[in-house]
């Protein structure tokens, strides 16, 4: 036990002047061997350990994510993969499968309409770049599905550091796509930066599909049990796939399950102000012109509503979710703030807008308190408000 101890004190110490070094400047290569020699041997999971313990004393996740490359470059060397049936990496339809099988699409983009064109730029390859570019932006799929969908079940068994710090790089690639575009666009853009941005946008693309494939999903698979893998296949049509022609995926078993749930008869909820079935209360959420979504006193999402028109993706997977961990890291502190002003009754609500494409939209939380004035939780609306602001005039009930 002392042993093991030791080993794990001795692994956060190398992170943590891995790290210092990195700050003062070293290169991923001259780091490379310290990290290598340390953790050589081990599993994801240990690494992952060993990071979620820095975070949790103190270290901030945007550190953790200076290792990324480091992880990158020595994993493929020298970690030990956790063996896992490789079944599940091969059965159509299962979340795992399908994840590769989107890996390997992105690759393909980055190869067949990117790379060929970025060498010389010139106005004919520009626009193939810009084309090739907006296909790659499907990306947001993928890491929609990975933010939503599995992240929440590593979290429910504790692991929390790896899920933050992969959705912090998920933000970076996300941004560099957003300025390469934007700098395919400029008529003015210097030649050699749209180069040097788009290389190091490949490089970062390819990084993260090696960690997904070779952290990431090792852990997934070691922890989630099938039922879980189904739960999360069930959510397919929620956010979509990079990649067409996704089966449904549907084990015996748990076909069976929903046979079982299938012939319960919906309940009967009395509120003070009536009384409504099952049917009638989700339909009626789902009916809002706006999407809503509930967090409870402990900041756990509770509820969301599904409406067809739904703005923000949510999955079945965030309930029961911390609501700190449904945001990226980079925005993460506004929501808590939010939420600690609520608590202490500093507010009641607050409102924020956004352009997001042809919608303009309004995000308003509010503070649900009792009639005792004590906190319930927090409310938010999210609505496309575009269509509202272009009314004028007046449009009347008249009689006939």
């Amino acid at each position: 036990m002392s042993e093991s101890i030791n080993n794990r004190e001795y692994r956060k110490n190398v992170i943590k002047e891995v790290i210092k070094q990195l700050h003062e400047g070293k290169t991923v290569d001259e780091v490379k061997q310290q990290f290598e020699k340390a953790f050589a041997g081990v599993s994801a999971s240990d690494i992952s350990e060993a990071e979620g313990a820095l975070i949790a004393e103190g270290l901030p996740i945007t550190e953790v994510q200076r290792l990324c490359d480091v992880h990158a470059a020595v994993f493929k060397g020298s970690i030990e993969e956790i063996h896992q049936p490789t079944d599940q990496k091969q059965i159509p339809g299962h979340p795992a499968n399908t994840l590769i099988r989107e890996n390997r699409a992105i690759e393909k983009i980055l190869e067949k309409e990117i790379k060929p064109y970025y060498s010389d730029i010139n106005h004919k390859n520009i626009q193939e770049l810009i084309k090739g570019m907006e296909h790659l932006s499907k990306i947001e799929l993928h890491y929609l599905r990975k933010e939503n969908l599995f992240f929440p079940f590593l979290e429910k068994y504790g692991v929390t550091a790896p899920p933050k710090v992969m959705w912090g790089v998920d933000d970076e690639i996300r941004e560099q796509i957003k300025e390469v575009k934007a700098l395919l666009v400029e008529s003015t853009s210097d030649a050699n930066v749209i180069k040097e941005k788009i290389n190091a946008l490949i490089d970062k693309v390819n990084e993260m599909i090696f960690k997904e494939e070779n952290i990431l999903l090792p852990m997934l698979l070691e922890k989630l049990t099938q039922d879980e893998w189904k739960s999360i296949a069930d959510d397919r049509d929620e956010i979509g796939y990079l990649v067409d022609k996704v089966p449904v995926w549907n084990p015996a078993k748990e076909a069976k399950e929903e046979i079982k749930e299938e012939i319960k008869e919906p309940g009967v909820i009395t509120l003070p102000s009536g009384v409504l079935k099952v049917e009638e209360l989700t339909w009626m959420l789902n009916t809002l012109p706006f999407d809503i979504t509930f967090v409870d006193k402990n900041d756990v999402v509770k509820y969301f509503s599904q409406s067809s028109g739904r703005i923000f993706p949510r999955t079945k997977a965030i309930i029961g979710r911390n609501v700190s961990n449904c945001h990226p890291p980079a925005s993460v502190h506004i929501v808590e703030k939010i939420v600690e002003d609520f608590k202490l009754g500093k507010k009641d609500h607050e409102d924020f807008w956004i352009q997001a494409g042809d919608k303009y939209i309004l995000i308003r939380y509010y503070a649900v308190r009792n009639p005792e004035g004590e906190y319930i939780g927090v409310l938010e609306v999210t609505q496309d408000i575009k269509p509202i602001q272009e009314i004028t005039g007046e449009k009347r009930l008249l009689a006939k």
